[in-house]
């Protein structure tokens, strides 16, 4: 290991201790997310309703499900006689509508024979609302407080304030001739309806707009603790089917860093190492010897200068030597690749040129014809070297 990689290594350690010291020492920021899950201890997550409901509704029996309700309730429906195989209350909270359309047909058909279903959350199905003749209101107001109360006498009229969470949202217009009013909520001088009782076939349909009720946040603080306790006892008694939320997510990523990533340390520790190994290749993407040049193989350049040498011959008007030179290098080939004698250029050469090669005789006779005229002619021209060129390439 050379000594700049010690730096580079001994340089992220220390960022990488500095960041955690900071991030031990930090005081961490309350998340104010509205998820209505089970498992989140964070103000508006329902760890404290999953752990107290029990306590209470004593005389109900509570039974969790995660599925759709479509899922949970259409095994348990009987076709042979149009009936449900269980009877209770339906308990629902969560932030928004989140109802799929074959869950909020089954929880209309589910209340219509004979069961009740209490839905706590700052926005319904249109469908619903229109099927129970209910609208929905907003009202915005400077103020951060908001009042809430229970309409029944046996609650004394109790006021409870709410900030952090409370819904804006009211019933501007109910069925007065079938639904009955449980609760306001006032607003500077205002005051509208917050908690409606609404019958439907044989069952009834509680509707309540402010969730945070149950939420950690409300459940904790004694000034508002009881408000949701109240809102509950208008149920009645007898089974609890409660739709729950495990997670902040209404579906587990099937990432598989998901545990890592929803662990602040551990999503930490992750980011780091990849942002030093990031650094240590942009560090180390530099070449660790010197840039080898590039050497271009020498070419041969035979053949070049050839031409070079023949054209430059040809233009001095030299066509004797080129004949010479073509003779030259046409005899050296037969004593080379044939180990025959050129001394002589007599009828036995012809014969043994011509077993060897096996090419044409009359060729070869009018080659030997050629090199005898031309050799030391000073006065060839320019068509004897085409002649004699054209002659010898036949041979070879």
């Amino acid at each position: 290991m050379n000594r700049t990689l010690k730096i580079y290594i001994a340089f992220f350690v220390l960022i990488a201790i500095g960041i955690i010291v900071i991030d031990a020492n930090r005081k961490k920021p309350i998340d104010w997310s509205t998820t209505y899950a089970t498992r989140d201890k964070i103000p508006f997550g329902l760890y404290v309703f999953n752990k107290e409901i029990d306590g209470l509704l004593p005389e109900h029996k509570v039974q969790r499900f995660e599925s759709t309700l479509y899922e949970y309730l259409d095994p348990k429906y009987n076709f042979a006689d149009s009936t449900y195989n269980v009877k209770g209350s339906l308990l629902f909270i969560s932030e928004n509508n989140e109802f799929d359309e074959p869950s909020l047909n089954e929880l209309i058909w589910f209340v219509e024979h004979g069961n009740t279903a209490f839905l706590s959350m700052k926005d319904f199905p249109q469908k619903l609302m229109d099927t129970l003749k209910t609208e929905f209101g907003n009202q915005y107001s400077l103020s951060d407080s908001l009042y809430f109360n229970l309409t029944n006498g046996v609650f004394k009229h109790q006021k409870y304030k709410f900030k952090k969470g409370a819904s804006l949202s009211y019933f501007n217009e109910i069925d007065s001739m079938n639904a009955t009013v449980l609760g306001h909520q006032e607003i500077d001088t205002s005051k509208h309806v917050n908690f409606i009782k609404v019958p439907f076939g044989k069952g009834n349909f509680y509707l309540h707009t402010q969730p945070a009720a149950f939420s950690n946040y409300y459940l904790l603080n004694k000034e508002s603790s009881g408000y949701s306790a109240n809102i509950l006892s208008y149920l009645p008694k007898g089974n609890i089917y409660w739709q729950t939320k495990g997670f902040n997510n209404t579906e587990a990523s099937s990432s598989p860093m998901r545990y890592i990533l929803s662990q602040p340390a551990l999503k930490w520790a992750w980011y780091l190492f990849l942002g030093g190994m990031f650094i240590f290749m942009i560090f180390n993407a530099k070449r660790r010897q010197r840039i080898i040049p590039i050497k271009v193989p020498l070419q041969n350049t035979t053949v070049d200068f050839t031409k070079t040498i023949g054209n430059l011959y040809l233009q001095e008007g030299n066509h004797y030597v080129i004949i010479d030179k073509k003779i030259i290098y046409f005899l050296e080939k037969i004593r080379t690749d044939y180990l025959i004698d050129t001394f002589n250029l007599d009828e036995t050469f012809i014969n043994r040129l011509h077993q060897k090669t096996g090419k044409n005789k009359s060729d070869i006779e009018h080659v030997v014809r050629l090199i005898k005229k031309h050799r030391n002619n000073m006065d060839s021209t320019e068509k004897d070297v085409i002649e004699i060129s054209k002659a010898i390439d036949k041979l070879k």
